[in-house]
């Protein structure tokens, strides 16, 4: 390997530091991709605006931090991933004060979107300073479980978060991400400078790429409400797939291309990225449909949801370091399984549950998915990050995050086409069963992956 893909001492000079930068970003975009919703009502009293200019809050958010995530990991390689996280949360920080302050909703739907942009750029450079600071795989693997904790930390406190500061004054949601932000950045001053791989930018596939993200996301989001079958709806996904062409054509043709096609060679990379799909699928799925059926079918508050949340989330963040340990024994493969398997039985579980089960009782019921989910996600990580080289790395964190923001949207999507038309609870149940079941197939095609393909090294 050339010279250029070998990182200099001085990176890791300072592991915890990039460690703890990189939680603290997590920390901080996955509860702003939260955080917002119950807050909604509020806003809509303060600020005024229709239903549409709500969905903006947080779909611009949602957009841009899908769209841009495959920019912002070339982005992050080619320019150095302490520069490229610097950035993104400085942008961050900066667009949380703007919506906290926001005089209109126009103004807050700019701060959301600017928001996003920064949030895409903190997400895959975090990723990258692990694949930096941790050279052996297996401390990376550990790294990267602790990374998870900083998203995990976030679900837990999120829901209840939310609840209490929206009580007092919505904007105070906006205004929690100012100390993260400045903590971020002092201890970013501690990390030691990334190398930079100074190659032309691929416009072209920078800007197909963000079409066929940005079409695809919008189509997805509009789609339940607008109807998929609508010439809108199918006029966008007709966009993507017009766009998604023209990227590919680019990548395989181009002299510098942004997403190297090789990269999908391994089979460990291209089954990875598909059960990252269904995963945060299941995952985002399940949490749409149970805050709906805890609001509509069981008449509970927005306050008293986000606490029937809390022992999923809450489990989630205290089980993390047991995550690490058993990764460490067992191996990525066997963690990712095992995974699937108690998202399995947790989605059999509430599919099988009576519609007027004790609330309590679903609320344990999930408790699988999001443990299981949680044990996915860094081991799905480390692999696919062990099996690119060290220059490539934020071009990878982009691709899997990108695999990731997709499956989440296409969760909420389906689960809300078969809700829109079946009764909720038969199109709950057809749901969570289907998911099940797909969650069971790719566990017979993950498990192989112990036998295939060698972890790249520096």
């Amino acid at each position: 390997m050339s010279s250029s893909a070998v990182s200099p001492p001085s990176i890791t000079a300072r592991p915890r530091a990039s460690l703890a930068v990189a939680m603290l970003g997590f920390f901080v975009v996955a509860l702003d991709a939260q955080i917002v919703n119950v807050a909604l009502p509020a806003i809509r009293n303060d600020l005024g605006g229709g239903l549409s200019g709500l969905q903006w809050i947080v779909t611009g958010y949602t957009l841009m931090f899908s769209a841009l995530q495959l920019f912002a990991g070339t982005f992050s390689d080619r320019a150095g991933a302490r520069r490229a996280y610097g950035l993104g949360m400085i942008l961050f920080t900066v667009a949380s004060a703007a919506c906290a302050l926001s005089p209109s909703l126009a103004f807050l739907i700019a701060g959301r979107i600017l928001q996003g942009i920064g949030a895409a750029m903190i997400t895959p450079s975090s990723l990258a300073l692990i694949r930096e600071a941790y050279h052996d795989a297996a401390q990376r693997g550990r790294a990267i479980v602790y990374w998870g904790l900083g998203g995990s930390v976030a679900a837990a406190a999120g829901p209840v978060l939310r609840g209490v500061l929206t009580q007092i004054d919505w904007r105070l949601i906006f205004f929690v991400n100012l100390p993260v932000g400045a903590a971020a950045m002092f201890v970013l001053s501690r990390v030691a400078p990334s190398p930079r791989r100074p190659m032309p930018f691929d416009w072209l596939g920078q800007i197909t790429a963000v079409l066929a993200l940005a079409s695809l996301t919008y189509g997805i989001i509009e789609g339940a409400e607008a109807g998929y079958g609508s010439p809108e709806i199918l006029t966008l996904f007709a966009a993507f797939a017009a766009s998604t062409m023209a990227f590919l054509v680019a990548q395989a043709r181009g002299r510098h291309p942004m997403v190297p096609l090789d990269l999908f060679r391994s089979r460990t990379v291209s089954t990875t990225l598909a059960i990252a799909v269904v995963t945060m699928a299941a995952f985002y799925g399940v949490v749409f449909l149970q805050s709906l059926y805890f609001q509509q079918l069981r008449g509970e508050s927005a306050l008293q949801t986000g606490l029937l949340f809390l022992p999923m989330t809450g489990l989630v963040a205290l089980l993390n370091p047991l995550a690490a340990r058993l990764m460490t024994r067992y191996g990525s493969v066997a963690m990712i399984a095992a995974g699937q398997l108690l998202m399995a039985v947790g989605l059999a579980g509430l599919w099988l549950l009576p519609a007027d089960a004790p609330t309590l009782l679903v609320a344990l019921a999930m408790v699988p998915v999001g443990v299981g989910g949680s044990f996915t996600v860094p081991p799905i990580i480390a692999l696919v990050m062990d099996h690119v080289p060290a220059e490539r790395a934020g071009t990878a964190s982009g691709v899997i995050n990108t695999a990731r923001q997709v499956g989440g949207s296409l969760g909420v999507a389906i689960y809300g086409a078969l809700l829109a038309g079946h009764d909720f609870m038969a199109g709950l149940r057809i749901g969570l069963g289907t998911t099940a079941i797909v969650l069971l197939v790719l566990i017979a095609a993950s498990i192989p992956l112990r036998n295939v393909d060698q972890p790249q090294h520096q």
